[in-house]
């Protein structure tokens, strides 16, 4: 019997035996008030207790009974799944051991084959090994023979060659001799000592080389500068020809359109607040005039412009000008710009075909894109110098890529944020030097100006063709005072030279004309002259692109008929 039944019985005789005594103690307690009806009432209420014991037993056996099933089905389904995990593991099992079987058949396969090579190749390498001892041997024997017959022909050589000597000095003793004979019959002909006669001969020949040597050079530099010409004229031709590009003219001011003079009380706000705000936020002045449906926005800074631009396109779009929201799409936008210039700088990039170029160097040829130089657009104008680089690269038979590397990174001292108190050029190369370019790079960007010497291949192609990417027509645009200025001094260069009778900047200032006293100045002088004032020029003076220096020199002959 379980314990489960055993309890229920238990459980229903104590009751029984508690309803028992609880009759006897009414029984009792009834019968000496009423007994008779006492008597009636304990037997009633014994019956009572009687069938609550047998139905409480009834309900615990049956409870019992049914938590016995509910035991024996758990227990079932508990052996099941048992059963199953067991089955399950056990295929598990056997099918691991049998891959791993087969695994090991695989590598003792493996291990027999490897096993065989080895031995095949080791078999292989002694016979190699016995081959090259052969080889070596006979190697040895030529060797000595060789080194016999070249010490027995040096022997002989070295014979002869002392013989050779000993006539030599036999015969330049003779040669002595007849020339100090001819010397001293020499002296006494022409009443000159040696010394003497050397110096007339040295001077006489020294003039005639001169001369000589003058009609040579001068021969030889036509020459040279007429084949040069015509081919360095040949690939810049074909080169302009075929990166040519248009340039945008950046100005120190951008115009921002409205629909309607209204926008412009928002933009101004009470008392002038939001502009104000508007104003520090960006850095720039913006200028609300009488100009009808404009507002202009004034800066030396192209990229503050264009973030106070896109700020005024937002607020106004938006409809919600004031202090606080100015700030907020103020700094909104500066982030939208400098992702911007990143973005720019990639598509430039790979527009170029350059790999390998360091962040910070690509974010600052995104913002070259807005920078300007003399009006030209800084980024176009380093793309068409890298295009150019390129292409008179591959012509000149030179490393392309490192040439188009060069150009595209050759004005990157331009768009530095730090500004400190150099050249752009050497600047740039310290920023190409700090992110590990290229030294034929480095040397190019920093050499583009003649700040230092050019050291690399490519260093003289990159300052040509920025040179022509500056120089050629429409490309850039001075201011009318500067441009004035430096015209006349050039003139003022050119004057100050002895024997320059006028002189005329023409060509808006890429050519220099210089007239010369023909009296006064040779020919050969005149080529002097105008090296000389190039010299100058260069040294004293900054001008974007080339001049050229033409003088002059014009023989007039006057005569009068009385």
């Amino acid at each position: 019997m379980s314990p489960t039944i055993l309890y229920c019985i238990l459980t229903a005789v104590a009751a029984l035996v508690a309803g028992f005594v609880v009759g006897k103690q009414l029984a009792g307690k009834a019968r000496l008030d009423h007994e008779g009806e006492a008597q009636a009432r304990a037997q009633q209420i014994l019956r009572d207790a009687e069938e609550k014991g047998n139905r409480l037993r009834d309900e615990k056996i049956k409870q019992a009974d049914e938590r016995l099933e509910q035991s024996k089905n758990k227990f079932k389904s508990l052996r099941n799944e048992f059963d199953q995990e067991s089955r399950r593991l056990k295929n598990e099992l056997d099918s691991e051991l049998t891959q791993r079987r087969q695994g090991v058949v695989e590598q003792e396969q493996s291990i027999k084959m490897l096993t065989e090579t080895t031995q095949r190749q080791l078999e292989q390498l002694q016979k190699k090994e016995a081959d090259l001892d052969r080889q070596r041997e006979k190697n040895q024997t030529d060797t000595q023979q060789l080194r016999d017959k070249l010490e027995a022909q040096a022997e002989k050589r070295r014979l002869d060659h002392e013989e050779t000597m000993a006539e030599l000095e036999a015969k330049q003793r003779e040669a002595d001799e007849q020339l100090h004979n001819v010397q001293r019959q020499l002296e006494t002909i022409a009443n000159l000592t040696a010394a003497e006669a050397r110096e007339q001969l040295v001077e006489s020949l020294k003039n005639e080389a001169q001369i000589q040597a003058s009609s040579y050079v001068k021969d030889t530099v036509a020459q040279a500068r007429l084949t040069a010409t015509k081919d360095a004229k040949k690939i810049v031709l074909e080169t302009i020809q075929r990166t040519a590009s248009e340039h945008a003219i950046e100005n120190c001011v951008s115009i921002f359109n409205i629909e309607s003079d209204d926008v412009k009380g928002k933009i101004i706000g009470r008392e002038g607040r939001n502009i104000r705000a508007l104003e520090a936020a960006t850095g720039v002045e913006i200028i609300v005039d009488d100009t009808p449906e404009a507002i202009i926005i004034s800066g030396f800074d192209p990229v503050r412009r264009e973030i106070a631009r896109l700020s005024l396109h937002l607020l106004v779009k938006d409809g919600r000008i004031h202090p606080a929201r100015v700030e907020e799409i103020v700094a909104k936008t500066r982030k939208n710009i400098e992702e911007e210039i990143v973005e720019i700088g990639e598509k430039t990039i790979i527009d170029l075909g350059i790999h390998g170029l360091h962040p910070e160097l690509i974010k600052m040829v995104g913002r070259m894109r807005f920078r300007s130089s003399y009006g030209q657009n800084l980024l176009q104008h380093s793309r068409e110098v890298a295009n150019l680089c390129a292409t008179m690269a591959a012509e000149m038979g030179l490393d392309v890529k490192k040439a188009k590397r060069a150009g595209l990174l050759h004005d990157i001292g331009k768009v530095s944020t730090e500004e400190p108190e150099l050249p752009h050029a050497i600047l740039g190369m310290e920023m190409a030097k700090k992110w590990k370019e290229h030294p034929d790079v480095v040397n190019a960007i920093g050499a583009h100006h003649d700040e230092i010497e050019m050291t690399a291949m490519i260093s003289p192609l990159v300052q040509a063709c920025d040179a022509i990417s500056g120089s050629r027509p429409g490309a850039r645009r001075e201011m009318m005072e500067s441009y004035i200025k430096r015209l006349k001094q050039l003139e003022e260069t050119a004057n100050g030279f002895k024997g320059v009778n006028q002189c005329f900047a023409i060509q808006a200032g890429r050519e220099l004309r210089v007239m010369v006293d023909a009296e006064n100045v040779t020919d050969e002088r005149a080529a002097e002259l105008s090296f000389e004032i190039s010299q100058k020029i260069e040294k004293e003076m900054q001008y974007p692109g080339q001049i050229k220096i033409t003088v002059i020199r014009e023989m007039r002959a006057v005569a009068y008929a009385k």
